[in-house]
């Protein structure tokens, strides 16, 4: 492993009133898997615990990251409940699903209200930090208009139930409706070392001073995170691909904060440490698609 950076320290302030470290913690995978045995339950609050011990002090959630198991808002509820005072909890509202896991449809505007109020019963909170309307199920659609929609959010926000506005798996012309209507704190999109497409929208971020979390920037367990470039710069560190996709992340934008999940101690341990990596120029030179 190199030296370490301010990388690990580095923050970023969200919306201008938070400064939160640009390495946080993702919490879709607490839970556990569909399909897949459970995690223990003192695991997953372990887990928690040991995150925000390691630095994390931004955590993503949402209401419909379950399993048969168990439910991210209840675990984070139970082990860091009441909060630290530092700590922001980030999470999203629109998809809908059912108790098979099926993500069958996504929340009208009439609906949102109920999942906002939900996510604050299930965290024990008065006021979410951030929220974003994630647009899409699984993949967003780029003709569907989300303005009727993230104004409701905007009037919760009015209200003083939400402190940020997000929007996740959009695209830039989505983004563009959701700021003609409110401030836009971050955005939550794919991308990572081996999904590059939403590079132009991630520069566009930084350009207007909004966040850019991405998601599956490790790949989602969905396919191993592995190639010719990254392994040999992984090997050139001493580090793991898993740990160079995350400072990857952080040396692309500065606008970029990393969510890396997991319901491991040992994944979590890795993944924190990634923020001591440095990554040289020719480093990013192999990693970076132009």
């Amino acid at each position: 492993m190199t030296s370490p950076t301010n990388s690990a320290t580095d923050t970023y302030d969200l919306g201008g009133t938070l400064t939160i470290p640009r390495l946080g913690f993702g919490a879709m995978q607490l839970p556990g898997r569909w399909h897949k045995p459970p995690i223990p339950r003192e695991t997953s609050v372990a887990v928690a615990r040991r995150a925000v011990e390691l630095g994390a002090r931004h955590i993503d959630t949402a209401a419909f990251y379950f399993s048969p198991a168990a439910r991210a808002n209840d675990i984070l509820r139970e082990a860091l409940h009441p909060y630290p005072a530092d700590v922001t909890i980030a999470t999203k509202v629109g998809p809908l699903r059912d108790d098979t896991g099926r993500m069958y449809a996504e929340a009208a505007p009439g609906q949102l209200r109920g999942e906002v109020e939900r996510n604050l019963r299930d965290l024990a909170v008065d006021v979410l930090d951030l929220v974003y309307l994630r647009v899409g199920r699984l993949a967003g659609d780029a003709a569907d208009p989300i303005g009727e929609r993230f104004a409701v959010l905007a009037g919760l926000r009015d209200e003083g139930l939400i402190r940020h506005l997000g929007v996740s798996n959009v695209t830039h012309a989505q983004l563009d409706e959701a700021r003609a209507i409110a401030p836009v704190a971050a955005v939550q999109n794919r991308f990572g070392v081996l999904d590059q497409q939403d590079g132009e929208l991630a520069d566009a971020c930084a350009d207007l001073g909004i966040a850019y979390m991405p998601f599956f920037a490790l790949g989602g367990g969905h396919a191993p995170l592995s190639g010719e470039n990254l392994d040999a710069v992984a090997a050139r560190h001493g580090a793991t691909p898993f740990q160079v996709a995350i400072a990857w992340g952080l040396a692309r934008s500065p606008s970029i904060v990393q969510i890396p999940g997991t319901g491991s101690l040992a994944h979590l341990e890795e993944n924190m440490a990634a923020g001591r990596l440095v990554l040289n120029e020719e480093d990013m030179a192999l990693l970076t698609v132009t």
